[in-house]
């Protein structure tokens, strides 16, 4: 018998880490960090220091930012 993982894919995943938040939005790793600086963030939960991106609220600002 083999053990699988459920594994979300990452379109539907409401957290992604800064690697799959790059891979995502075809945004590079340093420009994500940049976007996603500060403590008091509305794209960013801080688990410790781990930065998870939260990916709904980042894709709406993006699409705002980038819409005729």
């Amino acid at each position: 018998m083999t053990n699988k993982k459920n594994i979300t894919p990452i379109w539907e995943s409401p957290l992604l880490n800064v690697e799959e938040a790059s891979d995502y939005f075809r945004i590079g790793m340093n420009k994500i960090r940049e976007l996603t600086d500060g403590k008091n963030n509305p794209y960013v939960l801080w688990i410790g220091t781990k930065r998870m991106i939260k990916r709904a609220k980042l894709e709406e600002y993006l699409m705002e930012c980038y819409s005729a």
